[in-house]
């Protein structure tokens, strides 16, 4: 769980648990180390004291010399009788801790007699006390400072790695006037993870300049055929021609007025940030346009064809997205549809293309926006690249796109321009078709 944490509370973190170690180790061996003191030193006090008076007091006849604190008892002694409830207590030093009484025993046997000494230490034990109320507090203490040396320390070490990611996000480091990251840092591993990121934003910087340079010479390059190809083609339609003739001649002219559109959305997708142009054009516009175009190549077919108008949107969209767009999605409804309807629904905040074709098989409908997939039940000669173009551009305009097919009954593809409705906004037909 640590690991999805910030590095900077991470450091903090580390630093508080290593303070609990150290300082707890710490306070945990002054508690160890002041019973061992307490019983050793305790112990050797009582031995002398008990010496004393067995050797010196009782041989002399005379009252045991013993401070107010200290009591002696002999089980040979009718003066001092052992208490009965210290009857029982094994050889040697024994500490009592009870709530009413706290006091050290030393019993010591000798000559088939037991001899105790009874020291009370209820003032030592206040000052135990005292001594492990210091040491918590001490604990605490350095918990509170760890936490805010943590997080000095945390500051101080992600400065300059904040820096770095920010330089990095910065759009700017894409521009390649912009100067190199690593020589404002400290040759450490800040310096070489700087160093290694000017050298990826380089050769990121050169990739995309060579694909510029690369999308303006062939944009420039094609456009010139395709104009000498459009003006050819005005001028021939301007004569008398066959039929047949007159025919091909607009086809052509279609074809490069398709060359074109392209040209200019492989223009448009490939600069950075959103697609300005001047030109601008409602659903409507472009979804007549396109029925104008597709709808004879469709009936020819032996197709219905319907534009059907839901209530679309009066705002302008960039124009050669929105043609390229509609005109590969009733592509492919005009090349997966044997017989039945083609239909352009017009809506609120988007359009639908819909057929009645031989559908996407579910296990392909996941790979349908990738570039050069093409479905088993593929028709024409492309190369699969339709609807991953179709894809770049929603995603490029912030539109979204799905898809909804039912192997052999037909297949819907919804663009919306907006956040998508839900299904309660959704007009019925819209409803039944994707439910």
């Amino acid at each position: 769980m640590t690991s999805r944490l910030p590095f900077s509370r991470r450091i903090v973190i580390a630093f508080v648990l290593m303070t609990m170690v150290v300082s707890g180790s710490f306070s945990l061996g002054i508690v160890a180390v002041v019973h061992f003191v307490e019983d050793q030193l305790i112990t050797k006090e009582l031995r002398g004291k008990l010496n004393m008076v067995l050797h010196e007091d009782i041989r002399a006849g005379r009252e045991p010399r013993l401070d107010a604190r200290t009591r002696f008892f002999a089980s040979n002694s009718a003066d001092h009788p052992i208490p009965e409830r210290f009857a029982d207590f094994p050889e040697g030093f024994t500490e009592i801790e009870e709530e009413d009484e706290a006091a050290y025993v030393f019993v010591l046997e000798a000559n088939g007699a037991r001899y105790m000494l009874l020291q009370d230490q209820r003032e030592f034990e206040d000052r135990e006390e005292i001594l492990f109320s210091v040491v918590v507090a001490g604990f605490l203490l350095c918990i509170v400072l760890a936490w805010g040396l943590g997080v000095v320390m945390a500051r101080q070490v992600m400065a300059p790695v904040a820096r770095l990611a920010g330089q990095v996000r910065h759009p700017d480091q894409l521009d390649t006037r912009t100067a190199p990251l690593a020589p404002s840092y400290a040759n450490d591993e800040i310096g070489h993870l700087a160093a290694a990121f000017d050298k990826t934003l380089g050769q990121l910087r050169r990739s995309i300049e060579r694909e510029r340079l690369f999308t303006s010479d062939v944009s420039h390059e094609l456009r010139t055929p395709l104009m000498v190809i459009s003006t050819s083609c005005e001028l021939l339609l301007e004569n008398p021609l066959q039929d047949g003739q007159r025919e091909q001649v607009e086809r052509i002219a279609r074809a490069a007025t398709d060359m074109n559109d392209l040209v200019r959305t492989f223009l448009l997708l490939a600069r950075s940030g959103p697609a300005e142009t001047a030109e601008s054009a409602t659903l409507a516009e472009v979804a007549r346009e396109q029925a104008e175009l597709w709808g004879p190549a469709i009936r020819a077919k032996g197709l219905d064809f319907e534009l059907t108008d839901e209530g679309a949107d009066t705002a302008g969209h960039n124009p050669t997205f929105l043609r390229t767009v509609m005109a590969n999605l009733l592509r492919n409804a005009l090349h997966y549809t044997a017989q039945g309807t083609v239909r352009l629904v017009l809506e609120r905040d988007g359009f639908r293309v819909e057929d009645t074709g031989v559908g996407i098989p579910e296990k392909e409908q996941d790979r349908i926006f990738l570039p050069f997939v093409r479905g088993s039940e593929a028709r024409g000669e492309g190369l699969g690249l339709g609807l991953s173009l179709v894809k770049r551009i929603c995603e490029h305009s912030g539109w979204e796109i799905a898809a909804k097919s039912d192997l052999g009954t037909g297949t819907c593809f919804r663009i919306a321009f907006g956040a998508a409705r839900t299904a309660e906004d959704q007009p019925a037909t819209h409803r039944e078709r994707w439910t």
